[in-house]
Order: C-alpha cells, then structure tokens, then sequence
C-alpha cells in the first residue's frame, strides 16, 4: 500500500502494511527491528498511539476520515503515549525524518492506493 501527499508530490509510504483488524493494530510494529526508507503502517480507525516496547523511535501522522493530515508527531521515541485525537480515522506510523524531509504539515491531503 502506498500514501501520497497529493499537496507537495511526494510519497510518504511506498511499502506500507495496513493494520485494519484488533490484532493487526494489536501487533503494530511490536517485534520490528526498525522501518526502512520507504515503509510504514497504517492503522485504520485508530485515534491514539503508543511506542511501548518499541525499539526506534518513529514519525506520526493522524489522518481524518477525508484524508486530510489533522495533527503530526516527528521522532516520537520508544515508551511513550500518544495524544487521542478524536478526529482520527488512520495513523501513519513511519521512519523519522519522513515529516521534516516531505515538508508534511497539518491541513495536507493524502492519498492512499493499493
């Protein structure tokens, strides 16, 4: 699965796993050694994260149900909580610098293809 940020050109994710059942958004990236370049998950009707028992640190972008970006956390670091974000319908977990490097702000139109 790919995301695209339609407003600056560029691919957030092009190797993306979707996480869209209790267990696969259970799991998330629990067990993953990092994300490379390119990768990321996608959790489908999440409104809140956590980096619990994570080994790397990640960037994290909230999406409402119009694909629009609601709210980014760059570099959030192992063992700690996310905000809830009621609004959100999915979140974008990825490698951090992905934000910084595609310039991704709140108010960006995403879209996702498979």
């Amino acid at each position: 699965m790919r995301v695209l940020n339609q407003t600056r050109h560029i691919a957030l994710i092009s190797r993306g796993r979707l996480a869209n059942t209790f267990w696969t958004r259970l799991r998330g990236l629990l067990g993953t050694d990092a994300l490379q370049h390119g990768e990321g998950l996608i959790l489908a009707g999440e409104k809140s994260i956590h980096t619990l028992f994570m080994r790397f640190p990640i960037d994290v972008v909230y999406v409402d149900k119009d694909y629009s970006v609601i709210r980014t956390t760059p570099n959030m670091v192992p063992y700690r909580l996310g905000p809830f974000v009621a609004r959100s319908a999915y979140v974008l977990e990825m490698p951090v610098g992905v934000i910084t490097q595609t310039s991704t702000q709140v108010g960006d139109q995403l879209k996702f293809e498979v």
